[in-house]
């Protein structure tokens, strides 16, 4: 089993330097950067420390994994955000429990355990709500669906069309926009086809630096729009 650690980053220098040290390079056989365009220094921090690096043609996160997996050599990826938000120790447990044969393990906030320090009311009620109605609808027992880190295998991001234009035109004529990452959607589409998932408990720490990304209305209603799409379309 080879792995694949991808960091999509932009404007990510602050925590690269303090996060990075900490991940050990045999832990992987390939840690890829996939940035959106930095300017602080983050590219070039990638390549002075010998890392790869693509930079991206298309914006917006869920063209940065249609265009990072095009190098990515593992046959399992792992999704990991160098703000502080995830913590590097977990990577080889996330890679020891996809060896059981899961297709997907995800570093829940919400597991027994585990808490989300960088939540707020808003995140942490809108995170409830979407979790809360995918398990209903799709008969799934996730504890988190939206949190970056998590391990799956390379072959369902295509078996699953999250490659695809088509899957998410619907919501970005809406709001001609980007509608984020695939984590909601891998969720839905996996619960699905009932691929082997499960979750463990990972601590959310706060963000050490940069700005946050998240778009929380247009990504919520996003959201809303993939559960409810997909339930009545998606085969």
């Amino acid at each position: 089993m080879k792995v694949t650690l991808i960091i999509p980053t932009l404007n990510e220098i602050g925590g690269m330097k303090i996060i990075m040290p900490r991940i050990k390079r045999e832990w992987v056989d390939q840690i890829l950067f996939i940035d959106g365009g930095s300017t602080d220094g983050t590219i070039e921090y990638a390549r002075e420390n010998g890392y790869s690096i693509v930079i991206q043609k298309k914006y917006g996160l869920r063209n940065a994994y249609v265009e990072a997996l095009e190098h990515a050599e593992g046959d399992v990826i792992i999704t990991f955000s160098p703000d502080g938000n995830s913590i590097p120790e977990l990577i080889p447990v996330l890679i020891e429990k996809m060896r059981e044969g899961y297709d997907m393990v995800i570093a829940s906030r919400y597991a027994e355990g585990a808490k989300s320090y960088d939540d707020d009311l808003i995140t942490s009620f809108g995170n409830w709500v979407y979790i809360t109605l995918i398990n209903l609808l799709y008969g799934s027992s996730y504890t988190d669906i939206a949190v970056m880190f998590r391990a799956w295998k390379k072959e369902i991001f295509y078996q699953l069309e999250l490659g695809e234009d088509y899957t998410y035109a619907f919501e970005e004529r809406i709001f001609n926009k980007e509608v984020g990452g695939i984590e909601p959607l891998l969720c839905i589409r996996a619960a699905k086809r009932k691929l082997k998932c499960v979750d463990i408990p990972g601590d959310e720490p706060v963000r050490l630096s940069g700005v946050r990304k998240l778009h929380i209305l247009r990504w919520g209603a996003t959201h809303f729009i993939q559960i409810f799409k997909d339930k009545l379309f998606w085969r």
